[in-house]
């Protein structure tokens, strides 16, 4: 028998190395109509066009992928990008270098940007083989490296998420046999199924759209009599490990946060709505709070864009005044920007308009545009996406997250677990637009595939886990690592910051870190070689192969 596994052990050692010896890359074409005839013979394609010169280029080559992506595609590159994966990075030059081809430019693929893996229902922005599911754009996704968790996990059956947000077709194909509803709710407008779907919506199974934690189960509730926290007390005593809140109201109770704290206890994380009224119609600024999301131990979740990196990448009009304006830019947390005197080449501001509610209390952000509605397509048949920043759509992002890092680790903590959110998620302090609201935007956007691979580095004796690229001057970070190493570069805690670091074997301190902690703060760094793994981890079947390994065709 150990012999069996050694051998197994070695053959998938093996073929780990070997995904890696393919050559991944993005390369954009002339025009939109730019289609390549293949045909596809075992897992090798073999080129089918008429173009004597890509004959003669394809004839040195094995291509096992060659597809248009909306991934990695700026505007201007819509509809003319394409992921390839071949035998060789040269392949790249000699199609961008040869005359009478109709490429102009393209990039390989960093080997660590491979560690992906994708359903068949990962919609327009997926890049290997066809995506067999809903046509839709889930560019989001991308953006928050969900491929990249769920090269770790997918969700276990096991892992069971709760939505307090109304109603679960548990008939839909998408929650059939993994769905069970506690209370009904009476609405059916679409609510509680486009959070269920965001959140878990079955994934490779050839049908709709796959939820960020696909193969997690579904608790469903009504959120018709929360004034007292009934549903999420009645959803964490059934099990739910994280319970998601679409919805919020601006009266606190004295005894919900004790209920919370029970809740936390039990390991249920809570993630809530910091809520959609707009910045500009608040009486005082970042002073208006809503409830769940606002009590301790609750991840309190509002609104940041993400589609485009560059405000001149989506340059728009306004057809009223003719004024030039951009929209959905990464990391802005407005809708919308302006420009002074109508330059566009001036520094951006952010129309308060287009802001939605902020407070100190927020946690993280996630995107809130372009984001999918499921039940539009349920009830009506249309595929339809979100257009005005609204959170409700943005909890399910990191309910879903939560799912993933809780089925990997199913013992992480509630407080493990928020000091994971806010360390891995995206920097936005940096943007210029984004200064006035400093303090009420939380730790920036979100990142699903860099918050599990941290969950899998940490518990990982072999891996070296990083904690970087980020500045706090609040909130507390509980770490457990018995990694080889933890490197800590590029990052800043001071003032009210509290880290508290123990590792079985190493803590590097490498450049451009800042420990700077006031009288409130604090850091603690400890070396336990004792420490051990509080639980095991639960990585996804074949881990660690993913769907872009080919192996040799006969």
């Amino acid at each position: 028998m150990k012999r069996l596994f050694f051998i197994l052990l070695f053959l998938l050692l093996v073929s780990s190395v070997k995904a890696q010896e393919y050559s991944w890359f993005y390369i954009r074409a002339k025009d939109t109509l730019v289609m390549l005839d293949f045909s596809r013979q075992g897992n090798v394609l073999v080129y089918k066009g008429t173009n004597a010169r890509l004959k003669n280029i394809f004839s040195k080559y094995t291509v096992y992928e060659f597809k248009k992506t909306a991934r990695n595609a700026k505007k201007k590159y819509l509809k003319r990008t394409f992921f390839v994966v071949s035998d060789n990075d040269t392949l790249l030059q000699d199609l961008l270098q040869s005359s009478n081809t109709p490429f102009i430019s393209g990039e390989i693929i960093p080997e660590g940007n491979k560690k992906i893996y994708e359903p068949n229902d990962y919609g327009i922005t997926s890049t290997i083989g066809d995506n067999i599911g809903l046509p839709v754009y889930l560019d989001y996704y991308d953006v928050l490296g969900v491929p990249k968790a769920w090269y770790y996990t997918t969700g276990r059956r096991d892992i069971s998420v709760g939505i307090s947000d109304g109603s679960v077709d548990t008939t839909d194909l998408e929650f059939k046999g993994k769905t069970k509803v506690i209370r009904k709710s009476h609405l059916a407008d679409g609510h509680g199924i486009s959070v269920s779907a965001t959140v878990a919506a079955q994934g490779d199974n050839g049908y709709g759209f796959a939820g960020i934690c696909y193969d997690c189960s579904i608790y469903g509730t009504s959120y018709g009599y929360f004034s007292k926290l009934e549903p999420l007390v009645e959803l964490s005593n059934l099990g739910a490990s994280v319970i998601n809140c679409s919805w919020g109201i601006t009266k606190p109770y004295e005894t919900a946060q004790e209920e919370i704290n029970k809740m936390a206890e039990k390991g249920t994380v809570i993630v809530a709505i910091a809520h959609n009224k707009k910045w500009i119609k608040i009486k005082n600024k970042g002073k208006l709070f809503y409830y769940p999301a606002s009590y301790d131990k609750v991840i309190s979740v509002a609104t940041v864009m993400h589609r485009y990196e560059k405000p001149l990448d989506n340059i728009l009009v306004q057809e009223t005044n003719g004024k030039y304006y951009a929209s959905n830019i990464r990391g802005y947390l407005g809708r919308n920007l302006g420009f002074k005197n109508n330059d566009t080449l001036a520094q951006p501001f952010i129309y308060p308009v287009a802001l939605r509610t902020l407070n100190p209390a927020v946690d993280i952000l996630g995107p809130g545009v372009g984001l999918v509605r499921y039940g539009e397509y349920v009830l009506r048949n249309k595929i339809n996406y979100s257009t005005y920043g609204a959170t409700s759509g943005i909890a399910p992002l990191v309910t879903g997250t939560v799912g993933l890092m809780k089925s990997l680790q199913p013992c992480i903590t509630v407080d493990e677990v928020d000091a994971i959110i806010k360390l891995t998620s995206m920097n936005i302090d940096t943007i210029e637009a984004n200064k006035p609201y400093f303090g009420y935007y939380g730790a920036g956007m979100l990142q699903t595939g860099n918050a599990v691979e941290l969950v899998y580095k940490l518990a990982t004796p072999s891996e070296t886990a990083y904690i970087q690229n980020q500045k706090f001057k609040r909130w507390v970070f509980p770490i457990k690592a018995v990694s080889e190493k933890v490197i800590i570069q590029n990052q800043v805690f001071e003032d009210d910051a509290v880290l508290t670091l123990t590792a079985k074997n190493q803590i590097v301190l490498s450049e451009n870190t800042v420990l700077k902690p006031n009288k409130t703060g604090k850091i603690h760094l400890k070396i336990q070689p004792s420490l051990q793994p509080a639980c095991s981890l639960y990585l996804r079947e074949g881990f660690p192969n993913n769907k872009y390994y080919f192996p040799e065709s006969n």
